[in-house]
């Protein structure tokens, strides 16, 4: 019904840049979060951000003042902004929309975004 397609990872240097995209399409209704996880290596899944359809933020305090989430309603994509990254950072970044009200998630594909020098 409803599908998320990423793009924007790849391989980039600590102290470099990078920014992730959601798109998601289909048959979207009701209000919804959307944000991005990711998971490293060896790692639970964290939540980096995320952003109602209001536009309230919430980060994880590893990627406060580094990351910025934003979201474009129109087009029914969620950004991620990544600057000043980290090797920690190295991680497969999954977007998701979540359904207020109905509980209903919806999982990107997954990108990979690699920090290194």
């Amino acid at each position: 019904q409803v599908q998320l397609v990423e793009s924007g990872g790849g391989l980039v240097q600590p102290g470099g840049s990078l920014t992730l995209s959601c798109a998601a399409s289909g048959s979207i209704f009701g209000i919804n979060d959307m944000g991005w996880y990711r998971q490293a290596p060896g790692k639970q899944r964290e939540l980096v951000a995320a952003i109602t359809s209001g536009g309230s933020t919430n980060y994880a305090d590893s990627v406060k003042g580094r990351f910025t989430i934003s979201r474009d309603n129109a087009k029914n994509t969620v950004y991620l902004q990544m600057n000043s990254l980290k090797p920690e950072d190295t991680a497969v970044y999954y977007c998701y929309l979540h359904v207020l009200f109905g509980g209903y998630d919806y999982w990107g594909q997954g990108t990979q975004v690699t920090v290194s020098s």
